[in-house]
């Protein structure tokens, strides 16, 4: 373990506790403490672990009762931490699930941290104002006053859980006392200790912290948790490699995620397993074995696996990166290595009530916008000429057309393996499987039609985001991506391009999207699954629900 020294000052929770990882018997809980200290919540202990002179821990605790709630403490060195003094909040509390319990999943992404103050601004550079309500937030003191039982089981969060590269006023203060911002990468995060600041922003607000204390989360990264656009391409990451600051930042981004969310995701025994985790624990400071660890994973798509699994009794969560492990050649583009679709396709099978399939980028978006990516990838792999494609790469990057649909081998992969699943080739098939998705700042439920007969309905849920909204030109031209002449346009250019039709169809089960902060809820009982959007209003508390689908 990291060693530690004594010391008179007494240890104090930096950030935490959250509630990580929950099942039947066991659970983990995740803190950051100021000094090296010995943590312990209900009987179980951890030792903290030091990167770079910040202190970690992990406390698993095995043993629980299936189907109970139990209240706990933190307590730092013997000394209780949390819950700290008086607090308007019910205390944390662990819910591990009994066998045929009702499941209920929020999930949703985009969450910029700005000050909570009116008005709520849609201005971009008015961050003094914030971005109106945050519906994480709403969610959180809707919760104060439901008892536990109505609380959601978990909390899903698909991406850019912080943005360092859109940061708050209190973020660039900070930044301008450190180094000289009028410098790249300006007031930008520029490295770890930079990044450590962000996370304790984003999730030290007392209503988010006590959140966090008592709904277990599961998270996957996007781009801004790295950079606007990261891993859009080869040439971009060719550029951002020339960059002197991309250096540490990247180091950063990476060291950072593996202590503020990756750890968090892995159960008990594969924590136990994880050797990096092993290395870090077991060294005075495991800064240096982890930033040797972010280099590997940066320049090696195979150099981690940031994809996870969760079972929550019948359902299945399987979470995908879809940023970190990309393969960007041209002609043999691919979402995740072949070592990791390996994984994805013996992990994501039936054999459960429910699959659920967590990205943060959505797999099906609207058509218009699906076969436009489709086109200009086919365009980038020089379809229409190697100047074409110069320049389809520029378009590339300026309007972000990498999801799913731009990396075209990946996509149909999914169709034939959620295909499969919905037709009992790979187990018994589930009632519904379900893509969740953010990043696109605009909420949608779309269903693929697999065929008659097929045991599974399979759906594309998205939600995002839960602070950062949409101004309204940005919102025509989502509503343009959504309608008719938008798809008959990307139809053409796609086919044009010599692009395949897409193996199935699929289309929205409602009319328009939504751009509002929002959060969104799916509820599974039995072999019935529920979807339920909420949004939040500009000066006012609380959600509205502004959208309800069976999916079975």
């Amino acid at each position: 373990m990291g060693s530690w020294e004594a010391t008179d000052r007494l240890a104090e929770l930096t950030l935490g506790p959250m509630l990580r990882h929950v099942g039947p018997t066991e659970a983990t809980v995740w803190v950051e403490t100021d000094t090296a200290c010995e943590v312990e919540v209900l009987g179980h202990e951890a030792r903290t672990f030091t990167v770079e002179g910040h202190h970690f821990a992990i406390v698993c605790l095995t043993g629980l009762e299936p189907g109970t709630t139990t209240p706990y403490e933190v307590a730092l060195d013997g000394e209780r931490r949390w819950p700290a003094g008086e607090s308007r909040f019910p205390p944390s509390v662990i819910r591990t699930p009994a066998e045929d319990d009702p499941l209920e999943l929020a999930f949703g992404s985009c969450r910029v941290c700005v000050p909570h103050v009116e008005p709520f601004s849609l201005r971009k550079d008015d961050d003094a104002s914030g971005r109106e309500v945050d519906a994480l937030r709403a969610l959180a003191l809707r919760m104060v006053d439901l008892p536990p039982a109505e609380w959601p089981h978990a909390l899903v969060l698909l991406g850019d859980q912080v943005y360092a590269d859109e940061v708050s006023p209190q973020a660039r203060a900070l930044i301008r006392r450190r180094r000289d911002s009028d410098q790249p990468p300006g007031e930008e995060v520029a490295d770890f200790e930079e990044y450590t600041y962000l996370y304790r922003e984003s999730w030290g607000e007392p209503t988010m912290r006590w959140l966090l204390s008592t709904v277990p989360s599961a998270m996957v990264w996007d781009d801004h948790d790295v950079h606007d656009d990261w891993n859009t391409s080869r040439p971009w990451v060719e550029t951002m490699r020339a960059k002197p600051w991309w250096g540490p930042r990247i180091e950063g981004a990476v060291m950072s995620y593996w202590c503020y969310q990756h750890l968090g995701n892995l159960a008990p025994e594969d924590l136990g397993a994880d050797e990096v985790y092993d290395a870090v624990c077991a060294a005075d400071d495991g800064g240096t074995i982890l930033r040797e660890f972010a280099r590997r994973a940066d320049r090696e798509s195979d150099g981690a696996r940031w994809s996870f699994r969760r079972d929550f009794g019948r359902v299945r969560l399987v979470m995908i990166d879809s940023r970190a492990g990309r393969v960007l050649d041209p002609g043999r583009r691919s979402m995740v290595d072949e070592d990791e679709w390996r994984w994805i396709e013996e992990t994501a099978t039936g054999g459960c009530d429910h699959l659920v399939l967590g990205t943060s980028l959505p797999w099906l978006l609207a058509s218009g916008m699906h076969e436009l990516e489709a086109w200009n990838e086919a365009v980038c792999d020089g379809a229409w000429g190697r100047r074409a494609a110069r320049v389809g790469e520029k378009i590339r990057q300026a309007l972000d057309l990498e999801h799913w649909a731009a990396f075209q081998s990946s996509f149909r992969r999914m169709c034939r393996l959620a295909d499969d699943v919905a037709w009992g080739r790979r187990g018994a098939a589930p009632a519904t499987i379900v893509a969740l998705s953010g990043d696109v700042h605009h909420a949608y439920l779309s269903e693929l039609h697999v065929g008659d007969g097929a045991t599974s309905r399979v759906y594309q849920a998205v939600c995002s985001p839960f602070r950062n909204p949409l101004d309204e030109r940005e919102r025509r031209m989502i509503r343009f991506g959504w309608s008719r002449p938008a798809q008959w346009l990307g139809r053409a250019l796609s086919r044009s391009a010599g692009v395949e039709a897409a193996p199935f169809a699929w289309s929205p089960v409602h009319d328009a999207p939504w751009f509002d902060n929002q959060v969104a809820t799916l509820r599974f009982e039995g072999r019935q699954a529920h979807f339920r959007l909420e949004r939040t209003r500009p000066g006012q508390a609380g959600l509205e629900c502004v959208f309800e689908h069976a999916l079975a």
